[in-house]
C-alpha cells in the first residue's frame, strides 16, 4: 500500500456511508471515514478504511482536509444532519476539494392518507400531535427528544432510540423512564413495526422522512393499517453545494461518479491500493 493519507475523505455514520465504502473497497480506492460517535463506528462495520470518531466544525473539516491533502470528499450523512452538510460544503468551498453528495432518495410522495401528516419541523409536528391524543410514539432519534419533550408537555412520551449507553443515558436525564425507551437498532420489517404499535399502543407515531434505508413506507403503514395518526417531518433543505460539488442519489450513479474521479485524477492511480 502507499504511503501518506487516503486522497478520499467520507463524512457520515449512515447505511449509505458503510455502502459508499464497500464500493470504495472493491474498487481498491484509500479512504478514510468520519464518524461522530462510537455508534457510527459500529455501523461502519468491517470496512477497509480509517475511521475517525469524533465531531469537526467547518474551521476543523477545512484544516483537516487540507493537512491530509484529501482531493475528493464524499458526504454521505444522514438527511436531516444539514449542519454538517452545511460545514462539509462550507469546508470544501474553502479547501478548494470536490465535493459528491450522496443523498438518499425520498420517499414521502409514496403514501398519501388522511391520517398522515406531513409538516416542516418538530415545531409543526408537536402543534399536530397536541390534538392527537396522549401517547407519542417518538422514532424521531434522540437529536430532538430535549425539544419533543419540551413542546408536548402533558403528553406520555415514547422514545425508539438506538440501544447506546450516551443514548440512554441521555434519554434518563430528560426523565424517560424504563416504560418510555425503546432501545433498539432500525430498520426494520412492516410486519415488526406493526406488532410494536400493537404493543405499545400509541396514539400517534411521528417519525422522519427516511427513505428505503431508513424503513420510511414500512414505518408509516402499518401505522395507517391500524388507525393510528403519523406524523412525518420533511427533510431540511438541500444544502447548496457550489460549483465545486454535485449530488447523486443511487450508488449507481455514486459507481460512475467513481469510475469518473479514477480515470481524471492525475494521482488516483499511483495512490490506489495495490492487491
Amino acid at each position: 500500500m502507499t504511503k501518506g493519507y487516503p486522497p478520499i475523505h467520507i463524512f457520515g455514520g449512515t447505511s449509505d456511508a458503510r455502502l459508499i465504502c464497500q464500493l470504495l473497497d472493491e474498487a481498491g480506492e484509500r479512504y478514510s471515514l468520519s464518524v461522530a460517535t462510537d455508534a457510527g463506528k459500529q455501523l461502519a462495520g468491517d470496512i477497509g478504511g480509517e475511521i475517525l470518531v469524533g465531531r469537526m466544525d467547518a474551521a476543523e473539516m477545512a484544516d483537516f482536509l487540507i493537512n491530509r491533502q484529501v482531493r475528493w470528499v464524499v458526504d454521505a450523512s444522514h438527511p436531516y444532519a444539514d449542519l454538517l452538510s452545511d460545514n462539509v460544503a462550507a469546508a470544501c468551498g474553502q479547501s478548494k476539494v470536490a465535493l459528491t453528495r450522496y443523498q438518499r432518495p425520498s420517499e414521502i410522495a409514496a403514501l398519501n392518507h388522511p391520517l398522515l401528516y406531513k409538516v416542516d419541523s418538530a415545531a409543526a409536528a408537536c402543534a399536530v400531535a397536541q390534538d392527537l391524543g396522549p401517547r407519542v410514539l417518538l422514532t424521531t432519534g434522540s437529536k430532538q427528544l430535549a425539544e419533543y419533550q419540551q413542546r408536548l408537555t402533558g403528553k406520555t412520551l415514547l422514545a425508539r432510540v438506538l440501544p447506546t449507553a450516551a443514548v440512554l443515558s441521555q434519554c434518563e436525564a430528560l426523565g424517560l423512564g424504563v416504560d418510555n425507551i425503546i432501545a433498539l437498532r432500525g430498520p426494520f420489517s412492516a410486519q415488526f413495526n406493526h406488532a410494536l404499535y400493537e404493543f405499545c399502543q400509541p396514539d400517534v407515531v411521528i417519525t422522519k422522512e427516511s427513505g428505503a434505508q431508513g424503513g420510511y413506507q414500512e414505518k408509516v403503514a402499518p401505522c395507517l393499517a391500524l388507525n393510528i395518526p403519523c406524523i412525518v417531518v420533511r427533510r431540511p433543505a438541500a444544502v447548496v453545494l457550489g460549483s465545486f460539488g454535485q449530488q447523486v442519489t443511487s450508488l449507481d450513479e455514486f459507481t460512475q461518479h467513481l469510475m469518473h474521479w479514477q480515470q481524471s485524477d492525475p494521482l488516483a492511480r499511483t495512490t490506489r491500493t495495490i492487491k
